[in-house]
């Protein structure tokens, strides 16, 4: 039986809007450090940039995916609603307390990145930059955690000014590949030559950091249902939206590469202010890392518009305590619930300390939460079979574009086993933990009721 009020929107998003939407979306604050871990990770270049183009199109796959599911079961409340329905409630609770969980900890690491770059600004002989960094980061969330209790206007108002300068920083980074020296003749020159490379096990760490930096398409589950002509025009605004993507992202790194080199760029910090400086000077990189703290802000503030509104529909259906569901009187910010997410990411940050901590365990995180979430397709088509014959999106190539995500993130989860056991043991005990709990909660609930 389908949702209530599934079907085409009348008036809806056009092949444009929904471009813009994914790009928006994707190009995060990841770019600006991740390429350091997966250089890392990948011992060569050509592994390297591998990487970053399996990530776009697992990415592509990702993003299909979803906004099938969006359009067949188009519902408020995202994974969990959509996951209750094709799975159970218990698990359901699980899987989103997981994703909520991991974008807690992403926020926290992408404050870090933004707080990397500030240290040296403001205090470049500090004794210990590395609790500055917290420091910082920790100021961050708290900043933008009072600007959110102001309610929805006054975030959206920040955010297009930080989108702005986010795009403004990729453009300018790019704009090296012309003005700056090289560092060697060949982008594909690295004096590392480890024997034997074990090319599989390098791919799947430098996919963990590529694919942490192509997230966010998952949220076109929300999109699916919105869109004028979705069967035609979905697949046409995601393929070039994320080869838009793609395409900054890989003329981006291969400034990194070209400017820094190689090997530097594996051992580097601040690589976007490294860049600057190789390109404009170092005025010009202290500039860039104020830019880029504020840019780093964006992240963090649409991470908080959009998280608490998770845990208000969980609230909401009777899986969390009634009072996540309170909403502050006059703007209806979701305080509890806001309060909540920026605890949790709060906790990650003074827990985890490093960002190379966070990305690991995010990332198990992520590919328990991204996987069990695409299958849900395969429940939904066969349970909304009479929408096949309607005007929404479907994947074409089904089942294997779903498949071939699904074994993407199961490889990238164990590639972190491999790489960090203690990060995958962390994920699947919370996992476990809150699925036991559910279930028990629900077990109580019966009882009571009966």
């Amino acid at each position: 039986m389908s949702p209530e009020g599934t079907g085409a929107a009348e008036a809806g998003l056009s092949r444009f809007d929904l471009t813009m939407i994914v790009i928006s979306l994707v190009i995060g604050m990841g770019i600006f450090r991740t390429p350091v871990d997966a250089a890392a990770g990948a011992q060569t270049p050509t592994i390297f940039f591998a990487a970053w183009i399996a990530a776009g199109l697992i990415a592509l796959c990702g993003a299909l995916t979803f906004a099938e599911i969006g359009s067949r079961y188009p519902v408020t409340g995202g994974y969990f609603r959509i996951s209750a329905h094709a799975y159970h409630p218990s698990f359901a609770f699980a899987i989103t307390s997981v994703v909520v969980i991991a974008n807690a900890a992403s926020v926290a690491g992408v404050a870090l990145i933004g707080a990397a770059y500030l240290v040296p600004v403001i205090a470049p002989a500090s004794d210990d930059p590395g609790l500055l960094q917290q420091l910082i980061a920790a100021a961050s969330l708290l900043l933008f955690f009072a600007l959110n209790l102001f309610g929805l206007r006054a975030s959206a108002r920040a955010q297009n000014l930080l989108t702005a300068i986010k795009l403004l920083l990729l453009g300018g980074l790019i704009s090296a590949l012309f003005v700056a020296e090289p560092a060697s003749t060949s982008v594909f020159h690295s004096a590392s030559t480890p024997e034997p490379v074990d090319a599989l096990k390098a791919f799947g760490v430098a996919l963990i950091a590529t694919s942490f930096t192509y997230g966010g398409y998952q949220q076109t589950i929300n999109f699916g249902a919105e869109v004028n002509d979705a069967r035609r025009v979905v697949p046409q605004a995601i393929a070039v939206g994320i080869a838009v993507i793609i395409s900054l992202y890989l003329l981006t790194n291969l400034a990194y590469v070209r400017v820094l080199g190689f090997d530097a760029l594996a051992g580097a910090d601040s690589i976007a202010a490294l860049l600057a400086a190789a390109a404009f000077g170092p005025t010009a990189a202290n500039a860039l890392s104020i830019l880029l703290f504020l840019a780093v802000l964006g992240f963090v503030n649409v991470t908080m518009l959009t998280n608490p509104r998770l845990l208000l529909a969980m609230s909401e259906e009777g899986v969390l305590p009634a009072v996540i569901a309170r909403r502050s009187r006059g703007r209806g910010t979701p305080t509890i619930a806001l309060c909540l997410f920026v605890g949790l990411a709060l906790a990650s940050l003074f827990a985890a300390r490093t960002f190379e901590v966070i990305l690991n365990y995010t990332m198990f995180l992520d590919s328990i939460g991204m996987a069990t979430s695409a299958a849900t397709i395969f429940v939904l088509r066969r349970r909304t079979r009479d929408l096949d014959s309607s005007a929404i999106y479907k994947v074409r190539l089904y089942p294997w574009i779903p498949l071939l995500f699904i074994a993407a993130y199961l490889f990238v989860g164990a590639s972190v086993a491999r790489q960090d056991p203690s990060a995958a043991t962390r994920g699947l005990g919370i996992f476990a933990l809150l699925l036991v709990l559910s279930l028990l909660s629900r077990r109580r609930r019966r009882s009571s009721a009966g």
